[in-house]
């Protein structure tokens, strides 16, 4: 999962090398807490969060295939 943000995240911003993701498991959930510099944040989150939310869709998906529930924090 954490490749497949990465890979989303990166080819978003204008800083790749300030991207960073590091993962949490509690219980069965995978929280992903991704970083970015602060001129990237609007880039990651969109108009209205419609980017964030999309990509929390994109890892809802991914993660019913692995068993698994997945959050995103973008900070």
């Amino acid at each position: 999962m954490k490749e497949f943000v990465n890979y989303i995240i990166k080819s978003l911003v204008d800083n790749p090398s300030e991207v960073s993701i590091e993962e949490e498991v509690v219980g069965n959930r995978l929280i992903l807490h991704v970083t970015v510099a602060d001129e990237d944040k609007g880039k990651v989150i969109g108009r209205n969060g419609m980017i964030a939310n999309s990509i929390r869709s994109l890892l809802d998906i991914a993660g019913k295939k692995a068993g698994v529930r997945v959050s995103l924090s973008i900070e």
